[in-house]
């Protein structure tokens, strides 16, 4: 190995064999390793030589990696565009996919359980269309949101008749809330402090209308995203889609969907695919709350339809979002995270909510600190489809953005994009500790009229875990501290197994520990962010797919490997070896091995609801139509 210079980099990967690193097997069959060129982005460039060194013969572990020169990325078309700066393009014509258009016209919903329904006027509150004749009016004079979008923006006239949730706070209040002085939307745009942001994203229509920025107000970058749009329609002129752009310290990477274009422009040194997954999070949110049917519809009628009408009050939910993007690491991983418990705990929360169902109930998920303590699925939806890490990551954004969800039980209308981008569930939240709020119950059924027997699976909930005194030890669980695994010299790490029972009907799951010392400041645990997402996308480059990176660096030695059983990253401390950090890392495979069913959920419960068995619960949501002249259903 050769010596490093202070502030200098070196690292060896592993050429997979396989298409996909990912489903890649392991073997015992020497590997090839390429020098890579490619800096992490905190180091300067690393040395482009390695010399051939044998791995321990540790379990799982490859025998020896070789050199072998730096290949090119063909499937690229790069096209110069000024010094310093190079545009890719796709190659390829843009084509337009006719989207189904099943969707209901869902009604945002709140009250209190225990009143009977209609009963002198009260109960959940359904918004009226009428409500919003002024503020968001539509084509041919006609209302055109959904009532999930109503309430955001009607949340004044529903307090003035008395209507919300339990304690008088109206579904998704705070979404819609003032802004506090001296926030980001008031940033001067022409200002250099709101250049030297790390990423911008914004969100605009195929007409050029701004929608979403994440920093400064739409208004004052109307004109920065015509030009957006105009390099966008030119590069369509020539039957081609513009994907991105690369200068000296910006990357600016472009996604259309549908009606919407997305741009990413990122100094963070990210790869154009892990900018574009991102962007990607951004359009599901806004599916979720308006559905991707309803969004065509709209802009089908009227190409230059101002969509802030119906987002108003949203921004919150996309900026926590794009937070959450740049400190956690579950998006990257597209795995969701497990709040650490007790074996037999799990097992009783498991059961505790499979025997709390009603008819067309779906999912019922128990979440704390932001992280997942169970999931219960209707047996109906894992034959043909599951709920993907996405999509959970979105209900987790929408609980945690806001605190308007503590005041009491919301029900309200939620889209899930990968599991059906066209249709609403109807989520009823409700956080089991108060004034706490760390513990929350999320019920999602396809029964827009079922507030009430699903409000009765939630008492039930409540009072079994009462019972088990479950909620204390749950507010009690944190994630654990590297100390715990008993290995010297690892400092972090991020697992990803592959290899759990019934794989592919369930959610993908990962674990790390908490970040310590001396990654402790924000800035720090934003570096060693930066680290990972270099090496994940190395190991996922699509031109150039590696199983094994062992890099040096000035402060850590990092090494990721991924094989068909798991994906991991470790951090150790720079001065480890090679065959220290692999002796580390079987120890480490060892107690993950051991803490496995404290860490994930293997046999997540199963329960069946649906009154016909052969109907799934993707084609039930499908079928979920509001025969009333309200919402989306208005426009048509």
């Amino acid at each position: 190995m050769e010596q490093d210079n202070a502030g200098s980099g070196n690292s060896e990967d592993v050429r997979s064999s396989e298409t996909s690193p990912v489903t890649c097997a392991a073997d015992t069959n020497p590997l090839p390793c390429a020098a890579d060129t490619n800096p992490l982005p905190s180091e300067a460039q690393p040395s482009t030589s390695c010399e051939e060194q044998e791995l321990s013969d540790a379990p799982l572990l490859e025998n020896h990696i070789q050199s072998e020169e730096t290949e090119s990325h063909p499937d690229r078309h790069v096209e110069a565009g000024c010094p310093g700066v190079s545009t890719v393009t796709d190659g390829s014509a843009r084509s337009q996919d006719e989207l189904s258009e099943q969707d209901s016209a869902p009604d945002a919903v709140s009250g209190e359980s225990d009143r009977p329904p209609n009963a002198g006027g009260e109960g959940p509150a359904h918004v009226p269309p009428g409500l919003l004749s002024d503020s968001a009016s539509g084509v041919d004079g006609r209302d055109d949101s959904g009532e999930f979008v109503e309430a955001m923006l009607a949340r004044s006239k529903l307090e003035e008749q008395g209507l919300g949730t339990k304690g008088g706070t109206p579904p998704l209040a705070e979404t819609g809330s003032p802004l506090p002085p001296g926030s980001h939307r008031d940033e001067d745009v022409t200002a250099d402090a709101w250049r030297a942001h790390r990423k911008h994203v914004f969100v605009l229509s195929e007409a050029g209308k701004p929608i979403y920025s994440r920093y400064g107000s739409e208004e004052a970058l109307s004109s920065t995203m015509g030009v957006m749009m105009a390099l966008v329609s030119f590069v369509q002129s020539g039957d081609n889609t513009i994907r991105s752009v690369y200068s000296d310290q910006h990357m600016v990477v472009f996604m259309q969907q549908g009606p919407l274009v997305l741009v990413s422009v990122s100094s963070s040194g990210q790869s154009e695919q892990q900018l574009r997954q991102e962007l990607r999070y951004v359009y599901n949110q806004i599916v979720s709350m308006l559905t991707q049917a309803s969004i065509e519809r709209i802009f089908q009628h009227k190409k230059n339809y101002d969509l802030r009408r119906l987002l108003a009050g949203s921004e919150k939910i996309l900026d926590a979002l794009l937070d959450l993007l740049d400190r956690e690491p579950s998006f990257m991983l597209s795995a969701v995270r497990c709040v650490p418990l007790p074996c037999s705990l799990r097992d009783s929360l498991g059961q505790t909510l499979q025997k709390a169902i009603t008819p067309n109930l779906v999912f019922s998920i128990l979440i704390a600190h932001q992280q997942l303590v169970t999931i219960v699925q209707e047996k109906t939806v894992i034959e043909d489809a599951r709920l993907e890490p996405s999509d959970l990551h979105l209900l987790l954004n929408l609980v945690g953005a806001s605190s308007a969800f503590q005041a009491g039980e919301i029900w309200t209308p939620i889209c899930l994009p990968c599991f059906n981008p066209d249709c609403y569930f109807y989520a009823y939240i409700s956080y089991l500790d108060p004034p706490d709020c760390t513990v929350c119950l999320l019920l999602l059924s396809t029964d827009k009229e079922a507030f009430y027997a699903v409000a009765e699976c939630k008492r039930k909930i409540e009072e079994a875990m009462l019972a088990q005194n479950a909620l204390a030890a749950i507010a009690k669980a944190r994630s654990y501290s590297v100390s715990q695994v008993g290995v010297s010299d690892l400092r972090h790490f991020m697992y990803k197994p592959f290899d759990v029972p019934d794989n592919h009907r369930q959610l993908t799951q990962f674990t790390s520990p908490e970040m310590e010392c001396p990654y402790s400041t924000e800035a720090e645990r934003t570096r060693l962010l930066d680290l990972y997402r270099d090496l994940h996308s190395r190991i996922h480059s699509s031109s150039r797919p590696l199983k094994l990176i062992y890099h040096v660096a000035e402060r850590e030695t990092l090494l990721a490997w991924v094989t068909s059983k798991f994906e991991l990253y470790t951090c150790f401390s720079p001065l480890v070896t090679k065959a220290s950090a692999i002796n580390a890392i079987t120890k480490l495979l060892r107690w993950i091995k051991k803490e496995e069913e404290r860490l994930f959920i293997r046999y997540p419960p199963k329960y069946s609801t649906t009154p016909n068995p052969s109907r799934s619960a993707r084609k039930a949501a499908a079928d979920q139509h509001d025969t009333t002249d309200n919402g989306f259903l208005s426009l048509l």
